[in-house]
C-alpha cells in the first residue's frame, strides 16, 4: 500500500485526531492486504523494523490463546511525531530521511519503501501499537482495518483511536498487538514459525548486546542455526570467501568446500558471503512441512530476503540443481544512490531481472555451480559408496577381492547406484535390486576386459587361459544365484497357493509360468506354449475329430510343445480334490486323441508319438475297478495309451527345492555370490 504522506500533528487538546492516518484504498489493498501471502514474510517485514530500531531484542508471541500475535522489541521506540512521521506514513523513506545507517550500532537499514508495517493488514483485521522512547511517554494508538477501509471510501483521513498503554508495555521499544486474526494466512505453528524466519534472515548472531548482536525470539525462545532445517539436511556444502557456518550446526561427516574467489566486481567491490550447498536426496527439501520447501537459494541483501528463489533464474539444468539449496549474501544488490536504482519488488521476493547487478550475479553464480556441480560428479559416488558399504560389509568384501584396476570402478558403480534418487514404497528394495544387478553386471565387464587382455597376446597357452575361465566362471554362476533364487521363491510361493488350496486358474497361472517346477529342462525358451486353450482355437480352420470324424470340444488347461517336437499336456486338479484314475484316462484320452488329429491335419503324424500327458494332484487318484494288481500296475495299465503320469504337489514341490538348493550348495562360486546378494536382502534401508 502507499500511505499519502502526512507530517501534521494533531492538537493535543483533540485527543480523538491525536493520530492520524491516510491512504488511498487501493494501496492499502495491493501493498497490504493482497501483497503478503503468508504469515512468515509478515513478521519478517515486523523483525526488519526491530532491527533498524537499533533493538537487541525482538519477541513474538505467536497465536496467545489461539487469536492474537505480539510482536515487541528493546529498540529505540517512537513519540507521538515519529509514530505520525514514521509509523503511518507509508512510503516513508527512512534512508532519505535518516541516513544510510541505524544511530546507535551503525546497522545499514534493511528498510527502504517504507510499506512494510502494512503487511499486518494483510494477517490481522486489527492492530494496537505501543511505544516508547528512552525517557519518554508512552503512547498507544488502535488500527481497525474496516474502519481504515470505510475512511478511504469516503476520500477523508483516518484517526487510530489513541489507547491507554498497559505498564507491562511501557518501556522503551515498540509493541504491536495483531488481533482478530485472518485465520488462513495466519495458520502455521509456532514451530513452523520458527524455521521460517530463521532461514529468511542472517543475523542469528553470539555478539553481546553492547556489541548489537540481534536475538529473534519466538514464544521465549531464542532461534539459533538449529532452526536452520536446510543445514541439517545438507552432504555437501560451497561456502564463499571463508567458513562461516560453525561446525555445529552441520549434520556429522558433511563435505565442506570454500569457493575462494567471491568477488563479482573488484573495482566496485561486489562481493558474496553466505553458500549453498546439496541434500543427500532431492525428497529431502521438499518433505518438511513446518519449514516449507527448502528446495530454493534465498539471495539477502542487508541480512534480509531481497530475492526468495533465485535458481529458477540461472537456466541451470544439470542434475546437481534437484539437491541444491542455500542462502547468499550480496549486499551491493541494495545500494544507495542516485546511480543505484531500488531493484526490489514490493513484497522483497523477486528482483527486476534486467539490472547489471542481478545478471552480474546469476552469471557469477551459474559459474560457481558449474565448478560445484563437476566437484560434486566426482566425489559423491565415493561417498555413497561408503556409506552403502557401512549397511552392506559383504559389498566392502566384493570389491576388496576385484583386481586392483577395477575398485575404483566397483565403488563409483556402488556409489552410482546408492546415490540414485527412488520413489515409493519399494525404493529400498528397488534399489537393492539394482545393487545385485551391478554386481552380476560388473562380473561381465570384468570378463570382458579379461577377453580384450587375451588379445593382445600371442601364443596363448592353458596358464593365460585360466584366469579367464575362472572369471567366466564367477559370472556364470552370478546369473544362475538370481535364476535359483528367484526360482526357491516362486516354489515357496506355489507351495502356499496349495497349502490354502487355491483355485485350480490361480495353480494354473502359476505353473504356466513357471513350468520347469514339472520339468527343470523346461524353459520358457520353447514353442506354442499355451495356456487354457481351446481346442477349437489350436489351428486356425482346423478342429479336432474323433476317428468316426465326430467333433471332439473342451479346453486343455496347458499345452506346451519343446523345440524337438515333444508335445505336454497338463491337466491340474485342486489340492483337495480326489479324481478317479479311470474319469483321469478318459480324459486325458480326449486332450490326445483331439491334438493327434490336429497334428495329421497338419501331416506332422510323425510328431504323435511324441504326445504325453502330466496331471497334477494334491492326492492319488482314486483306483475304483482296480483287480488284484498292485497300484502302479494299474495306473501304469491306464496311463499308458496316453503316455499319461500324474505327479502330487507335494512330491514336485520337494523335488524342485532339493534340486536347487543342492545346486547352490555345490557351488563354491554360486555360494560366496549367494551370500553377497543375500546380505543386500537382509539389511533394511532407511
Amino acid at each position: 500500500m502507499q500511505l499519502k504522506k502526512s507530517r501534521k500533528i494533531m492538537n493535543e487538546e483533540t485527543k480523538n485526531q491525536k493520530f492520524t492516518m491516510s491512504v488511498e484504498l487501493s494501496v492499502l489493498e495491493a501493498l497490504g492486504i493482497n501483497l503478503y501471502s503468508n504469515a512468515a514474510a509478515v513478521l519478517s517485514e515486523l523483525v526488519a523494523n526491530a532491527y533498524d530500531a537499533d533493538a537487541n531484542r525482538v519477541t513474538i508471541d505467536w497465536k496467545l490463546d489461539g487469536e492474537r500475535i505480539v510482536v515487541r522489541d528493546d529498540g529505540c521506540g517512537m513519540d507521538v511525531r515519529q509514530i505520525n512521521d514514521r509509523f503511518l506514513t507509508a512510503g516513508y523513506k527512512k534512508r532519505d530521511e535518516e541516513g544510510l545507517s541505524s544511530p546507535k550500532f551503525n546497522r545499514p537499514f534493511m528498510g527502504r519503501k517504507g510499506i512494510g508495517k502494512l503487511s499486518v493488514f494483510s494477517i490481522s483485521r486489527s492492530v494496537t501499537v505501543y511505544s516508547m522512547t528512552e525517557g519518554g511517554i508512552p503512547e498507544g494508538l488502535r488500527i481497525e482495518a474496516g474502519a481504515l477501509q470505510e475512511a478511504i471510501k469516503e476520500n477523508e483521513s483516518y484517526h487510530p483511536e489513541p489507547v491507554e498503554v498497559p505498564d507491562e508495555y511501557a518501556v522503551k521499544g515498540t509493541t504491536l498487538i495483531l488481533d482478530d486474526l485472518k485465520t488462513k494466512r495466519a495458520a502455521i505453528t509456532a514451530a513452523a514459525l520458527r524455521k521460517r524466519l530463521a532461514r529468511r534472515f542472517d543475523v542469528l548472531d553470539e555478539r553481546s548486546s553492547e556489541e548489537g548482536g540481534f536475538k529473534i525470539v519466538v514464544n521465549d525462545n531464542p532461534l539459533t542455526f538449529a532452526d536452520r532445517q536446510e543445514l541439517k539436511k545438507l552432504e555437501f556444502i560451497w561456502e564463499f570467501g571463508e567458513e562461516t557456518i560453525p561446525s555445529v550446526a552441520l549434520p556429522v561427516g558433511v563435505s565442506r568446500y570454500v569457493i575462494e574467489d567471491a568477488t563479482i566486481d573488484s573495482g566496485r567491490n561486489w562481493k558474496l558471503k553466505g553458500w549453498f550447498g546439496t541434500a543427500k536426496k532431492p525428497t529431502d527439501l521438499t518433505d518438511d512441512e513446518e519449514a516449507g520447501s527448502l528446495k530454493n537459494i534465498i539471495v539477502l541483501a542487508r541480512g534480509r530476503p531481497i530475492q526468495e528463489g533465485i535458481l529458477e533464474k540461472l537456466d541451470f539444468s544439470r542434475l546437481f540443481g534437484n539437491y541444491v539449496t542455500g542462502q547468499i549474501e550480496a549486499d551491493f544488490l541494495d545500494l544507495d544512490g542516485e546511480e543505484f536504482e531500488d531493484i526490489a519488488t514490493s513484497d522483497r521476493q523477486r528482483l527486476i531481472e534486467d539490472d547489471e547487478r542481478v545478471l552480474a550475479l546469476q552469471a557469477f553464480l551459474r559459474k560457481a555451480f558449474v565448478g560445484a556441480s563437476e566437484e560434486w560428479s566426482k566425489v559423491r559416488p565415493k561417498k555413497e559408496a561408503i556409506d552403502a558399504i557401512k549397511r552392506f560389509p559383504k559389498l566392502k568384501e566384493w570389491v576388496d577381492a576385484r583386481p586392483p584396476w577395477q575398485r575404483d570402478s566397483a565403488e563409483k558403480m556402488i556409489g552410482t547406484i546408492a546415490s540414485l534418487e527412488l520413489e515409493g514404497r519399494r525404493a529400498g528394495e528397488d534399489r537393492k535390486a539394482l545393487f545385485r544387478s551391478g554386481v552380476l553386471a560388473f562380473e561381465r565387464v570384468g570378463l570382458r576386459q579379461a577377453s580384450e587382455d587375451l588379445e593382445q597376446l600371442s601364443g596363448v597357452t592353458a596358464v593365460d587361459l585360466l584366469p579367464l575361465l575362472g572369471q567366466q566362471d564367477a559370472y556364470e554362476a552370478g546369473l544362475w544365484v538370481d535364476i535359483l533364487k528367484s526360482r526357491i521363491r516362486a516354489i515357496e510361493q506355489f507351495q502356499h497357493l496349495t497349502s490354502i488350496d487355491e483355485k485350480e486358474k490361480v495353480l494354473q497361472q502359476h505353473l504356466f509360468d513357471h513350468l520347469w517346477l514339472l520339468d527343470a529342462s523346461w524353459e520358457r525358451a520353447v514353442a506354442g506354449g499355451k495356456m487354457e486353450e481351446n481346442l477349437r482355437n489350436i489351428e486356425p480352420g482346423l478342429f479336432a475329430k474323433e476317428p468316426e470324424g465326430d467333433e471332439i470340444t473342451g479346453r486343455i488347461d496347458i499345452r506346451y510343445a519343446t523345440l524337438s517336437g515333444r508335445h505336454v499336456i497338463v491337466e491340474l486338479k485342486r489340492y483337495s480334490v480326489k479324481v478317479e484314475t479311470n474319469d483321469l484316462a478318459r480324459q486325458g484320452a480326449k486332450y490326445a486323441t483331439a491334438l493327434k488329429s490336429l497334428l495329421e491335419q497338419q501331416q506332422r503324424g510323425d510328431e504323435v508319438s511324441k504326445i504325453e500327458v502330466i496331471f497334477v494332484l494334491g492326492k492319488p487318484p482314486g483306483t475304483r475297478g482296480m483287480a488284484l494288481i498292485a497300484p502302479e500296475d494299474f495306473y501304469k495299465s491306464q496311463f499308458a495309451p496316453i503316455n499319461g503320469r500324474f505327479v502330487l504337489y507335494d512330491a514336485l514341490i520337494a523335488g524342485a527345492q532339493n534340486q536347487y538348493e543342492e545346486y547352490l550348495a555345490a557351488s563354491e562360486s554360486a555360494r560366496q555370490l549367494d551370500e553377497l546378494l543375500g546380505s543386500l536382502d537382509e539389511v533394511s534401508e532407511e
